[in-house]
């Protein structure tokens, strides 16, 4: 890989920046200043302690919506693993309804997984193009309720007995992956738009003590309690999964159902709070369109030996070879060079995503290979698969801890955790917990009654408590934190205005590529294999850790050079 040097990127934002104060944007309302406000002088941003801003109320519905989405979506894929593995009403055995074996359920999982993030690059295509956020998410809502009743209707026992739960999941699982795509592209950039205060200023606090309210910060806050509400919807897997194993699957499927009408419901009411942003046409097309006009240009400029210099003797990059003021061919194209800027930007931010698909090759983990590893413990009387909720319940816990306490308690000590730091450290954490995956396996095999059949249908579980298995799920939630809430933070703050829908999907296309990866892992996914499974994914996430610090670290370099030359803009302004 080849990456732009830290002077080039400064500029980069810079002149973006510039652009940005002199035309601000018209979806947000200017800047304004309240009672106890002013503006932030530069003696206030190198003195006064940076804070966040309170949580705007529409983007408090869009949360809510977002808990309510994730509800439904963790509840009917919570039981996926036994529902698809094992055989229905099978005595001493887990829950299930197809008999399809782990092999079926994990590579069937990890479809879902894949078309689920697949399918955020066409939610964001629609709204660039023709509908805008709201509406996208609204008519994709509709698609998602279809594959909800579907799963709900052919997962009822005469159904599940006449064959009929398998085409049915199949069915449910391309539809409701359709309408996670339109909403899950949208709601999360749609939520950081609510906060449209752009410049830096001071307020008074009741104490009398004055402090910087930073839009960073208050981005960061936003995203850190977007994903504390994915984790409390991922919650209702407990629910789902109780029920499947003391009632039945339809039930299970019927409770999230019915929570995602209140989830559009919920988003409706907010409809007069929103700031809706306009579709502005399709970017994907356009940005295409201006990378092969760049890579035409370029190499025509270059066999003509008419290759462009900057001010200072330095070669262009190749991106500005389709600006409308460099183009040597002097065809008339639909873009400006600010768009190409925007584009450049948008580019090499995307590069920081490249090392998240082994990543999410280890969060999957979390749904399929983990909840038959439990399977194979003893876990008294809950089911198996309850044992992934330990994962939300130690986000749910762990975030407000992190943005109360921790990130604050870090700046206060001079120390600023930029995003590449938080990045690497959560790489470092998800590699450790699948080496305790590794490690816990080993010792699985090792006990007995059943030792490497434990688990296998018509065995039973090895004489080993699950309770072992929750530091995995600990370790996981804190990566979690520092990699997965800083990914959605760096693809919104990073992306151009006119490109935050595209570059969110992109970060979210990361988790397809993970699925994509874990294809690969299925021979292995299966007793007498998971101790190899879990170890060479761990080994993965570790190596790609190192490289992730090798290409990147420079990163926060930049990262605090741009809050320093948006700072100098916005005062100016």
């Amino acid at each position: 890989m080849s990456f732009s040097s830290d002077k080039l990127a400064t500029e980069e934002v810079s002149s973006l920046y510039k652009e940005k104060i002199e035309d601000l944007h018209p979806e947000h309302p200017d800047d304004y200043l309240r009672e106890g406000e002013r503006w932030a002088t530069e003696e206030d941003m190198n003195t006064l302690r940076r804070v966040g801003d309170k949580l705007p109320s529409a983007a408090v519905f869009i949360v809510l919506t977002e808990l309510a989405e994730r509800f439904t979506y963790y509840g009917i894929s919570g039981p996926f693993q036994n529902y698809i593995q094992n055989g229905y009403k099978v005595p001493n055995s887990n829950p299930g309804a197809i008999n399809g074996g782990q092999h079926m359920a994990t590579g069937l999982g990890n479809f879902f997984q894949f078309w689920c993030y697949l399918t955020p690059i066409l939610g964001a295509i629609i709204a660039d193009q023709w509908l805008g956020k709201y509406k996208t998410i609204l008519i994709f809502s509709l698609i998602y309720i279809v594959g909800d009743l579907v799963l709900t209707l052919t997962s009822i026992p005469a159904s599940i007995r006449s064959g009929g739960a398998l085409p049915g999941i199949i069915i449910a699982m391309i539809t409701i992956g359709m309408g996670t795509g339109g909403i899950k592209s949208n709601v999360s950039p749609m939520v950081a738009e609510q906060y449209g205060r752009y410049r830096p200023f001071v307020r008074k606090l009741k104490n009398g003590k004055e402090v910087l309210v930073d839009r960073e910060l208050t981005v960061q806050s936003i995203f850190n309690w977007f994903y504390w509400s994915i984790n409390v919807g991922g919650l209702s897997a407990i629910a789902t999964t109780e029920l499947e194993a003391n009632v039945d699957f339809w039930p299970a499927y019927l409770l999230p159902t019915l929570m995602f009408v209140l989830c559009i419901i919920v988003f409706w009411l907010g409809r007069n709070k929103y700031v809706i942003t306009k579709p502005n046409g399709s970017i994907v097309v356009k940005a295409y369109r201006t990378i092969a006009t760049a890579i035409k240009n370029k190499r025509r400029a270059k066999k003509e030996n008419q290759l462009i210099v900057d001010e200072n003797g330095k070669k262009l990059p190749w991106i500005d070879y389709a600006k409308p003021s460099y183009d040597i061919s002097g065809s008339v194209v639909q873009w400006d060079d600010k768009f190409v800027d925007e584009l450049r930007v948008a580019i090499r931010s995307c590069k920081i995503f490249l090392c998240y698909p082994i990543f999410w090759l280890c969060y999957g983990q979390m749904t399929n290979n983990m909840v038959s590893q439990s399977g194979q413990m003893n876990t008294g009387p809950v089911p198996n698969d309850i044992m992934q909720n330990i994962d939300p319940l130690c986000i749910i816990v762990l975030i407000p801890f992190f943005d109360w306490v921790v990130y604050p308690g870090f700046r206060r000590c001079g120390l600023e955790l930029r995003p590449v730091t938080r990045i690497t450290i959560g790489f470092l954490m998800m590699a450790l917990s699948m080496a305790y995956a590794a490690i816990l396996q080993h010792f699985i095999y090792a006990k007995g009654p059943y030792f490497k059949h434990a688990g296998d249908e018509g065995y039973g579980f090895n004489d080993i408590s699950a309770a072992i298995q929750v530091p995995a799920y600990v370790i996981m939630a804190i990566a979690e934190i520092f990699a997965s809430v800083t990914g959605l933070e760096y693809a919104y703050k990073r992306a151009p205005e006119s490109m935050k829908s595209i570059v969110m999907s992109i970060f979210l296309l990361t988790n397809a590529g993970g699925s994509i990866l874990a294809f690969a892992f299925n021979p292995i996914s299966s007793n007498p294999h998971l101790v190899e499974n879990f170890a060479i994914v761990s080994g993965l996430m570790g190596a790609f850790t190192v490289l992730f610090v090798v290409c990147f670290r420079h990163y926060d370099r930049v990262d605090e050079e741009e809050t320093r030359e948006k700072t100098v803009f916005e005062k100016a302004q």
